[in-house]
């Protein structure tokens, strides 16, 4: 059977169009934050490199380490949650598995933030040494 409809009215009801821009400009924003936050990282990370465990506590102690290092921690996985969505949906395209994969990738992704934000939050508040 010949389908008289235009490319445009084929597309039309396929989906949304404009939801991608959302990630799209959530990863160039998330990216420019990581820039500048793995900047300090790494200058910070050579600092203490000459110290032991004990001064690198102290020095996460000072609020403005400690909240540095948890906005490292939040954007970098919130960075690679919105890259892993968009490799898992450009490029698996069976419905099953792309969807227990984004769904995997996400969980993946939440703990490895809430576990790092808590370890360093531990180590800020605690000292580390509190098992």
């Amino acid at each position: 059977m010949a389908s008289y409809r235009t490319p445009l009215g084929r597309a039309r009801g396929l989906g949304a169009a404009k939801h991608g821009v959302g990630h799209f400009i959530g990863q160039r924003v998330s990216a420019i934050a990581l820039v500048g936050l793995a900047i300090w990282a790494v200058f910070s990370g050579l600092s203490l490199a000459k110290y032991d465990y004990g001064a690198t506590i102290l020095w996460l102690r000072s609020g403005w380490n400690t909240i540095w290092v948890v906005l490292l921690i939040g954007t970098g996985f919130f960075h690679m949650s919105l890259g892993m969505r968009t490799v898992i949906e450009d490029y698996i395209h069976k419905t099953s598995t792309k969807t227990l994969l984004l769904i995997l990738s996400t969980f993946a992704c939440w703990l490895g933030a809430a576990v790092g934000v808590v370890s360093i939050l531990k180590a800020a508040f605690l000292g580390g040494g509190a098992y």
